[in-house]
């Protein structure tokens, strides 16, 4: 049976600015950067980039997490012919949402496309550790028996501090007993053992994050790159000082294009504020923005209000690069820099905000990448793929935020129950105006109050009607009320709310299989993988 795909433009699912791009309009908007096309092996041209520091780094750091290709890998990024698939996220707990993966799985088939077409690729996956965002990393959403639940480490102990210093604490055992206790079975208790060997009280998000995905996609997961790996910082320490030395310019070249995304009737995703840098500042383990002030001078955002002479942040980048870190409007050109980047491989909300960083790469001279938005999937069992016809229902009509379980299984009987009824009702209300207005034209005001009043609560009874009627095919309705929290938990479309993790407790080892045999490169369907 083939399963529906669906339209993610026409069910009106992606955001503006990647719906434009994707249906070849707005690219301007985009430049200098391009979009990639749904078929093909199309990127841009190798850029000179030497990454053997790097390079050599991640072996290291890839064999401690496990990865069996680790060297192969790595030694093939240091040669400079080799084209580099870049994508990344958070470090989010247990994985973080589904499409976290789906990212790395769409990295590593265009590595396998282009390796079929004669252009040695590799795959690297931007762990972001320097984001101090405690809330994107520290929860899970599992899907239970009692229906989707958050699972969650607690309050943020240090709300400025880098997730990539912090270990997970014990509040992590405390969560994997949860988890337990919610999720039974032996196929259960043998993942969450597997996940407590690398979500350790001790271990840091980073390092935890990058073992289950590695441990997940075994030796066709790309190369696990830690934001602040010293060899990249290391590397990085050029264009940290540009940014600095070049703020002026790059601020203005960044202004000029919110004015054009605005013109063209596009929201900014990321809000301007007047003399915030797009670099941080790392103190102790405190992470602040670096403001430029005015006098050729800097301060960081919220501390105690002292001011420095520019040169002193520039021989901080020149004695330590790791205390500066990119903020979301540099980190990407950064990245691209370091690596030599050819394709990107973005989400929707990524490329939202993408046209106001593009200007960095003609700025600072980069050979820009190629961009791909990630494929997006939805996963269910076959049993429930197998059930949909017997429901009478589409995919794209049961992921619709506005679908409504019981009118559905009524079919509308409750309307054509109701409607005669309606109907007189109706008639006789305008007998009444009639009757009122010929005794006060006042009256007419009230009256259309009144009659309001009655359509809605005519409207609140068709509903519990139409509950009543599909209460008669309930067996019918458990099963579309399962469907619907498997493709909608907690009202979301599944790949932005479930952790990844939840899919090999569920599936097994053919989960991260069937994503690689199902999936296609194809950002414009939401794609359903059947397990």
């Amino acid at each position: 049976m083939s399963v529906e795909r669906i339209d993610m433009l026409g069910a009106d699912l992606l955001p503006p600015l990647p719906a434009a791009f994707l249906t070849g309009t707005s690219l301007e908007l985009l430049e200098p950067l391009g979009i990639t096309a749904r078929s093909g092996t199309d990127a841009s041209d190798l850029p000179s980039v030497d990454r053997r520091a790097i390079a050599q780094a991640l072996a290291v750091t890839n064999a401690a997490y496990g990865h069996p290709a680790a060297a192969e890998m790595a030694t093939k990024l240091a040669q400079p012919e080799t084209r580099v698939i870049a994508t990344g996220q958070q470090p989010g707990l247990l994985g973080g949402p589904l499409y976290t993966l789906s990212k790395a799985v769409a990295a590593m088939l265009w590595v396998e496309r282009l390796e079929a077409a004669g252009q040695p690729s590799v795959a690297v996956f931007w762990v972001a550790t320097e984001d101090h965002d405690y809330r994107e990393v520290a929860s899970a959403v599992f899907q239970t028996s009692d229906g989707p639940r958050s699972f969650e480490l607690g309050d943020d102990p240090s709300p400025l501090t880098p997730v990539g210093m912090r270990t997970l604490g014990p509040e992590m055992a405390r969560l994997l007993a949860e988890l337990r206790q919610a999720n039974g079975g032996d196929r259960w208790t043998d993942w969450i053992d597997r996940i407590a060997g690398w979500y350790r009280p001790d271990a840091r998000f980073g390092e935890a994050f990058s073992r289950l995905i590695v441990g997940l996609m075994g030796e066709r997961c790309p190369l696990m790159l830690d934001s602040m790996l010293p060899e990249l910082k290391q590397a990085q320490r050029p264009w940290l000082r540009r940014l600095v030395e070049e703020r002026e310019e790059i601020e203005a070249a960044f202004r000029a294009r919110d004015r054009e995304i605005t013109a063209a009737g596009f929201d900014l995703q990321v809000k301007p504020t007047t003399g915030a840098s797009p670099l941080f500042f790392l103190r102790g383990q405190e992470r602040r923005r670096i403001e430029w002030r005015a006098d050729d001078r800097v301060g960081l955002r919220g501390a105690d209000g002292s001011e420095r002479p520019i040169d002193w942040l520039l021989e901080a980048i020149e004695e330590n690069p790791a205390v500066v870190s990119p903020g979301v409007m540099a980190r990407t050109a950064l990245q691209d820099a370091t690596l030599g980047t050819s394709i990107l491989v973005f989400g929707p909300g990524e490329l939202s905000y993408i046209p106001q960083v593009a200007p960095l790469y003609a700025h600072l001279g980069l050979r820009p990448p190629r961009v791909s938005v990630r494929p997006q999937a939805l996963v269910l069992a076959r049993h429930q793929v197998d059930k949909l016809p017997s429901l009478d229902i589409g995919l794209r009509e049961l992921i619709a935020p506005s679908f409504d379980i019981d009118r559905s299984l009524s079919g509308g009987k409750e309307e054509e129950l109701i409607a005669p009824i309606r109907s007189e009702i109706e008639a006789e209300l305008q007998k009444l105006k009639v009757i009122a207005e010929g005794v006060d034209s006042n009256l007419g005001t009230p009256w259309e109050k009144t009659s309001k009043q009655i359509g809605k609560a005519l409207d609140a009874f068709s509903g519990r009607l139409s509950s009543a009627v599909a209460r008669q095919r309930d067996v019918d309705r458990r099963r579309l009320q399962d469907l619907r929290d498997s493709c909608r938990p907690l009202g979301t479309l599944q790949e932005r709310i479930l952790c990844t993790a939840h899919f090999p407790g569920k599936y097994g080892d053919r989960f991260v299989d069937a994503l690689f045999e199902q999936l296609e490169l194809d950002p414009r369907s939401l794609q359903v993988i059947t397990v």
